[in-house]
């Protein structure tokens, strides 16, 4: 699904090399400044990297890379409107049912409620959630432990864990179970 070989982008984050299929769990782990948000929108065609070669479900061209992964949750790229309800979000991206993806992801029966009255977790499951809508082959998700507690991190992790696409997710702390872990420091 996703080989990466020698990625970089000079001054932002070394050479990275990693190769992730379909229903594995690749944990991107660095403090903030580490470049993590850049890899992942690296690997999400999102940005050119300046060294290495990158090859996304068989594409290696920027433009077929970003139709073939989603972005669950980047901050300040992917922000949702705090003024829109979930339900509001969801039929915004895609008018297909969705009840399904919201429980697959832990929101069923919180179609009404405002963005602005999430917590962080539950913003990720949004995410999460309207990445799914695009039926991507890889989902990349930013900032995943960012200010929650470890038993909500923990969660959201095994929710990352459990999809079958290609997941890649960055972190400060990377969890106890990965497929891959890279880190960047």
């Amino acid at each position: 699904m996703i080989i990466a070989e020698g990625l970089a982008i000079e001054g932002v984050y070394p050479a990275v090399s990693l190769r992730a299929g379909a229903g594995t769990l690749t944990v991107v782990a660095g403090s903030a400044g580490s470049g993590r948000t850049s890899l992942l929108l690296t690997l999400a065609g999102r940005m050119k990297p300046t060294k290495g070669a990158l090859k996304v479900a068989g594409h290696a061209r920027r433009s077929a890379i970003r139709n073939a992964v989603s972005l669950a949750l980047i901050d300040g790229v992917t922000d949702l409107d705090r003024s829109l309800t979930v339900g509001e979000h969801l039929r915004e991206r895609r008018r297909r049912p969705y009840q399904e993806i919201l429980e697959r992801v832990g929101l069923a029966g919180q179609e009404r409620v405002l963005v602005r009255e999430l917590d962080r977790e539950q913003h990720v499951r949004l995410g999460v959630a309207l990445a799914l809508l695009d039926e991507p082959k890889v989902i990349v998700a930013d900032n995943v432990d960012a200010g929650l507690p470890v038993a909500r991190q923990q969660a959201l992790w095994n929710l990352l864990r459990e999809l079958d696409h290609a997941v890649v997710a960055s972190c400060v702390v990377p969890p106890a179970r990965f497929d891959q872990l890279v880190e960047l420091s």
